[in-house]
């Protein structure tokens, strides 16, 4: 499996444990090209809807940006996997979420804390990435080693100016955000580049988060409407 695949195959179980009961109605805010979780979500015998300008051009799947997308009802689950860290306006993507769930519908999110990237994780990861021949075989902790060496500035400037650059929502703005409309029911901090690394599993990337090696910058989150 290619480091997407993987990274939706090692958080399903995550989402899985979340919702509610098969027959639910879904949608997947930025389901990609593979379509995320999906047709995971089918096979489990949910009404899912997969929505993401890249989508594939399949039955499930609406290629909008979910701020355009017009929702037919209210659904049951709302599931976001590393895709409300990149939204232009955090607050109106959250509220229209909230807008698109029954009350007493859930909300699971995965998402990136980029804010708990320091350099001893960034090295750790470093040293652990695949060699690769040619720049189609980089990943994306290959091209943040390559501009960082490149840049010549220390980490916390490189990673800052970076993360100015893409318009990041920090991990904490998004946990904070979603308090504000829903009632948290789990949150915590977890592993979350094992998928992009060689020979490097969740289970080690947890060790080296437990002896104070690395920061723990994976975020699973899930919350319930009670309005």
């Amino acid at each position: 499996m290619t480091p997407p695949e993987d990274r939706l195959e090692a958080f399903w179980p995550f989402v899985r444990a979340q919702l509610p009961t098969p027959g639910s109605r879904v949608i997947e805010i930025g389901c990609g090209p593979l379509g995320g979780f999906v047709p995971r979500l089918d096979r489990e015998g949910y009404d899912a809807v997969g929505i993401d300008p890249e989508a594939p051009e399949s039955p499930g799947y609406h290629r909008v940006e979910f701020e355009r997308f017009q929702l037919p009802q209210p659904v049951d689950a709302v599931v976001a996997c590393t895709s409300l860290h990149h939204v232009a306006d955090l607050d109106d993507v959250l509220d229209r979420v909230a807008s698109a769930l029954v009350t007493g519908g859930v909300v699971v999110v995965v998402e990136w804390a980029s804010e708990r990237f320091d350099e001893a994780t960034a090295k750790w990861c470093f040293s652990r990435l695949e060699n690769s021949t040619t720049e189609d075989d980089h990943g994306w902790l290959h091209k943040h080693r390559d501009d960082w060496l490149a840049s010549q500035h220390d980490w916390d400037t490189y990673l800052r100016g970076w993360a100015k650059h893409e318009g990041l929502h920090p991990g904490q703005q998004i946990v904070q955000g979603l308090d504000a409309r829903f009632e948290r029911a789990v949150s915590t901090f977890a592993p979350y580049f094992f998928p992009d690394l060689a020979d490097t599993s969740e289970a080690d990337e947890q060790r080296a988060i437990d002896a104070g090696l690395i920061q723990a910058t994976g975020v699973r989150h899930a919350a319930r409407l009670t309005r």
